[in-house]
């Protein structure tokens, strides 16, 4: 895996990904998880980071699992239709006909998170059915009697899974890449918690996209220093144009922080 083309260890720019959280067909916005409100049309949302030069982008239906409700394929066509840059689609996806109905409407790559701690062999029978590359798993985790703990279905349910522990285990079994968020942080605007991230970077061979905490430019040219994660992912300081992506990569790059312009 230490080869994999989404490695950034070996000199590959970072990458700078915004993140649209889905409800009901529009994109929305909470703190620490809850209190949701409007940030505006995916669609609209992904041609303007598009245009902007975001390098990816992560759609992530975050009631999908709770409700019992599919991740939205027409939406993933309208995307596809509207953006040339890579995008990967999360949200209730159990199974392989899930991911295969995603893949095929225009999905880059599929992210899941409840469904691959209740039957880790998801992983594997993803992997192996579409290549690890397509395959994020992504995780949420909270800080409980001083242990990072693994939480399922949009943060609501604490698991007993510390969480590098199941990021290894989701290594070991055909993840293509982690998405980590700290709910500790997320919407915080107070910075990512560098030093889990730190630690998960570390231990692992494939790519760590950095999640939860954004708030200003420091923060993600702090990420990338101090973790040497692969990529930063916000949501709110995007959507609501407190930080414009152009002026981002050209503060990263003059903190000799390696991205594509």
């Amino acid at each position: 895996m230490k080869g994999s083309p989404f490695r950034g260890r070996g000199g590959l720019a970072k990458r700078i990904i915004p993140c649209l959280d889905v409800k009901d067909g529009r994109t929305v916005k909470g703190v620490n998880f809850v209190d949701l409100r409007d940030a505006g049309d995916p669609v609209e949302l992904a041609w303007n980071y598009s245009n902007q030069g975001a390098d990816e982008l992560v759609f992530l239906d975050i009631t999908a699992t709770v409700e019992r409700r599919k991740t939205m394929v027409e939406l993933v066509k309208a995307v596809a239709r509207q953006i040339n840059i890579p995008f990967t689609i999360g949200g209730g996806i159990n199974e392989i006909a899930d991911a295969d109905a995603l893949l095929n409407a225009g999905a880059d790559k599929i992210s899941i998170n409840s469904a691959a701690v209740r039957n880790p062999k998801l992983i594997d029978e993803l992997a192996a059915a579409f290549g690890v590359q397509f395959v994020v798993i992504a995780v949420d985790t909270r800080r409980i009697d001083d242990k990072n703990i693994v939480h399922l279905n949009g943060g609501r349910l604490p698991t007993e899974r510390q969480t590098l522990e199941w990021i290894l285990e989701a290594e070991s079994r055909g993840a293509g890449e982690i998405l980590l968020t700290s709910m500790d942080h997320d919407g915080t605007k107070a910075g990512f918690d560098n030093g889990l991230l730190k630690t998960v970077n570390d231990a692992v061979h494939i790519p760590v996209i950095a999640s939860g905490g954004a708030g200003k430019v420091e923060h993600f040219v702090n990420v990338f220093e101090r973790t040497n994660v692969d990529a930063a992912l916000a949501a709110s300081v995007f959507h609501y144009g407190e930080i414009l992506i152009p002026d981002l990569k050209r503060a990263l790059q003059s903190n000799k922080i390696e991205v594509r312009i």
